[in-house]
């Protein structure tokens, strides 16, 4: 399990350090580390969801510049909590997985924002919701949906081999 941690969190922050500016549609980028967060603390719980979301916030506040720690808090809070939420209701289905992502996104983008301003960050909240975190949701959301169908389809083939079938 450690070695699997390791492994997704290192290709989560490489594919988003390389991945995410040859996908941008007009300067938006998705948050794969987000994105890798919610998914993982949906399939493992709340404890990997929140060591995954703190160690890949944090590499991306390091590759950022910015103020170290904000995304690690930010994501691992969002780690634990979809963790929690995802053992108590049971939210295996991709129809409720995707829309929890974009909602997930927003609730991060504000969580940061309000780490930000207790710094004296200076962005507008209209501009910053506008412009950054609602496509930034869409983004995810468009993502997270082909990442959810493509797991989707190799747990199938993943059955069918198993069960004997080809």
């Amino acid at each position: 399990m450690r070695a699997l941690l390791v492994l997704t969190i290192a290709g989560g922050s490489v594919a988003h350090a390389t991945l995410t500016p040859l996908v941008s549609i007009a300067g938006v980028t998705p948050d794969l580390p987000l994105i890798m967060v919610v998914l993982l603390a949906l399939r493992r719980g709340p404890e990997f969801g929140s060591l995954a979301g703190f160690v890949t916030g944090l590499l991306q506040d390091a590759a950022g510049g910015g103020l170290i720690g904000v995304q690690a808090l930010t994501k691992a809070v969002i780690g634990f909590s979809i963790g929690v939420a995802g053992a108590r209701l049971r939210v295996s289905q991709p129809l409720v997985q995707v829309p929890g992502l974009v909602v997930l996104t927003i609730a991060e983008g504000l969580a940061r924002f309000a780490l930000l301003q207790i710094f004296r960050f200076p962005a507008p909240f209209g501009e910053l919701m506008m412009y950054v975190v609602l496509p930034q949701a869409l983004c995810n959301g468009f993502i997270g949906a082909a990442v959810v169908l493509a797991l989707a389809w190799a747990q199938t083939v993943r059955g069918r081999l198993e069960g004997g079938r080809p």
